[in-house]
């Protein structure tokens, strides 16, 4: 078998699995500062990190004992651990050493009150309370992987609305006949309800509906519904003063995430990383 030859400087993690797989006696591990990530280190590490397949996982957990390894590092620089060994040797954890750099080495600004106030009126959508609904529905269940149920589903479900269309008041008495929902001995009904109550691709109908009979069915994972809103009670503004101590942390710990990851990308700068390709701008854990 050929050699291949392996250059820590240049070879990222997914080039040195490949090498590792194909010849066992090259050495895929990571040095940062000159400490070394073994490929063990990394597999051990990938439990904390799931993700949609291996690759994905190793790279996480790569670029994870990498931060850790430089918090440790630039901590032990600064004095403020006592031992000398490397991540993989010590119990402390990225949090910890995070915490113990933040406090020491980055500025965060605090948000002011204007800041705070200038946030809530420029989202006003995000501090209104949730709008209230009363509505009577049929449900037509139908299994979402059967597409030949769904179809009889549907079309029973329009032939039924256009009959409650022409008598209204038939509607409780098709519901107790035709629903799949207990709320078919109560005429359809399903009280007062408010976001995040009722199944999500139902109630986003719901709530964009005005007042009276939807015009047409509603399908959901469950079948098709017919629905009848008999009041609507429109969701209202908190006052600031209400919610500016929430916004405030929000805010403050938004202000904080940004300086921690800059201080995370300056850390990656200037350091000398070899056998690992880092993409700052790409990983979660930095941003």
């Amino acid at each position: 078998m050929t050699a291949i030859e392996f250059d820590p400087k240049k070879t990222t993690l997914e080039d040195a699995i490949a090498i590792t797989a194909i010849n066992t006696d090259q050495n895929p591990d990571i040095y940062i500062n000159g400490t070394n990530i073994t490929e063990a280190d990394i597999l051990a590490e990938m439990q904390y990190h799931p993700a949609q397949d291996q690759r994905s996982a190793m790279i996480v957990a790569a670029e994870s004992l990498i931060i850790t390894e430089l918090f440790k590092q630039r901590c032990q620089t600064l004095g403020l651990l006592k031992d000398g060994t490397s991540v993989s040797e010590s119990n402390v954890t990225e949090d910890k050493l995070s915490e113990l750099l933040v406090d020491k080495e980055v500025d965060i600004p605090r948000v002011s009150d204007e800041e705070c106030e200038r946030y809530y009126n420029a989202n006003p959508e995000k501090f209104h309370t949730s709008p209230l609904l009363e509505v009577d529905h049929i449900l037509i269940a139908a299994d979402k992987e059967d597409f030949d149920q769904r179809a009889e589903a549907q079309e029973l479900a329009q032939s039924l609305l256009e009959q409650i269309k022409l008598k209204p008041h038939t509607f409780a008495e098709k519901a107790k006949m035709h629903s799949m929902c207990p709320s078919k001995e109560h005429g359809g009904s399903l009280g007062q309800i408010s976001k995040g109550q009722t199944v999500a691709e139902f109630e986003r109908v719901l709530f964009l509906s005005p007042t009276g009979l939807v015009p047409s069915p509603i399908e959901s994972r469950y079948g098709f519904h017919i629905a009848n809103i008999h009041r609507k009670v429109e969701g209202n503004l908190i006052p600031f003063e209400v919610v500016e101590n929430k916004v405030k942390i929000y805010l403050d710990e938004k202000v904080r995430r940004k300086a921690v990851s800059q201080y995370i990308q300056l850390l990656i700068s200037e350091a000398d990383i070899r056998g690992f390709e880092f993409d700052v701008s790409d990983s979660p854990l930095v941003q």
